[in-house]
């Protein structure tokens, strides 16, 4: 959709499941499950949604999803459906890996991050003599394919919070599982990473947001331009049904900011009119904030 003077792409990396008690915290089943329907194992289906936003100077891609890099048993528990790629979302829109300028990650969960790196095949060859160099004696040299993990973004530069990028390279017990040095660590070793503090622009009406609340270190995006603000959420209000401020994952490191970030950010969006995206909602890709009585709800937006 056309946004002021940019372009947004909603892009797709698929579908995925978690548990539906984890992704509501304390909020009892019977509340989210209309909403939300689990299957035999209490999964909810959810959306892998980056965004592309289109600048005069850059293209910048909030997120990656989860990539492909993952073994057989990964994708059974998670449920992983890739029934598009971000690479053939992106392609599709009408470009190339080489032309994104600019990666940003909420946090470094492996479902915002994976398709960071990708896989490529790396070739070594090795051979053990055991008779005279040159002679017939001497045994084939075998090839040997061992791929390894490399940026999907050659060109652009990876922005995540200073704070994330610590609870990343040294995370507690509760988190480790969610960080898998894969997905961050070649870019780091490719000097394609930047470390931000705080709110900082990325490019001119294109800034990151710093939340706190899921991690330590969680940051959500905004556009703003002609008077126009987007936002993506990022795991701060992942789904529409998380636009309730008490409805807090299980997942999140402090659940308290959470609720007051989302407060203070959903009565801004409100006031203001903002256009809001939501990462993991398997149905709404974005809408328009309303209220009444109180509470709050989401007016779909499909295009502009």
């Amino acid at each position: 959709m056309l946004f002021g003077e940019f372009e947004l792409f909603s892009l797709s990396d698929g579908f995925f499941a978690l548990d539906g008690g984890a992704m509501f915290g304390v909020v009892p089943r019977v509340f989210w499950q209309k909403s939300n329907p689990p299957d035999e194992r209490n999964r909810i289906s959810l959306a892998l949604r980056p965004l592309l936003v289109r600048t005069r100077q850059a293209l910048v891609l909030m997120e990656t999803g989860v990539g492909d890099k993952q073994d057989a048993k990964f994708q059974e528990i998670y449920k992983v459906k890739h029934t598009s790629s971000l690479l053939e979302s992106l392609a599709r829109a009408g470009f190339k890996p080489e032309d994104i300028t600019h990666v940003v990650n909420s946090h470094l969960h492996f479902d915002h991050c994976g398709g960071n790196t990708r896989f490529e095949p790396q070739t070594s060859a090795d051979s053990t003599q055991t008779g005279r160099q040159g002679s017939e004696n001497q045994p084939p040299v075998t090839s040997h394919q061992s791929p390894v993990a490399v940026p999907t973004f050659p060109n652009a530069k990876y922005y995540v919070q200073a704070r994330e990028w610590e609870m990343a390279t040294h995370p507690d017990k509760r988190s480790k599982a969610s960080y898998l040095p894969e997905n961050f660590m070649p870019v780091f070793e490719a000097g394609q990473l930047v470390q931000v503090q705080g709110d900082t622009e990325i490019v001119p009406g294109v800034s990151v947001v710093y939340t706190g609340g899921h991690t330590g270190g969680h940051q959500s995006l905004t556009v703003r331009s002609q008077g126009k603000t987007a936002i993506y959420w990022g795991d701060l209000i992942p789904t529409v049904s998380h636009i309730n401020v008490p409805y807090v994952m299980g997942y999140d490191t402090m659940p308290l900011q959470t609720m007051d970030q989302k407060e203070k950010l959903l009565k801004q969006a409100l006031a203001e009119n903002w256009l809001m995206f939501f990462e993991h909602d398997p149905e709404v890709c974005c809408g328009y904030l309303s209220e009444e009585n109180g509470r709050y709800s989401v007016r779909s937006q499909k295009s502009e």
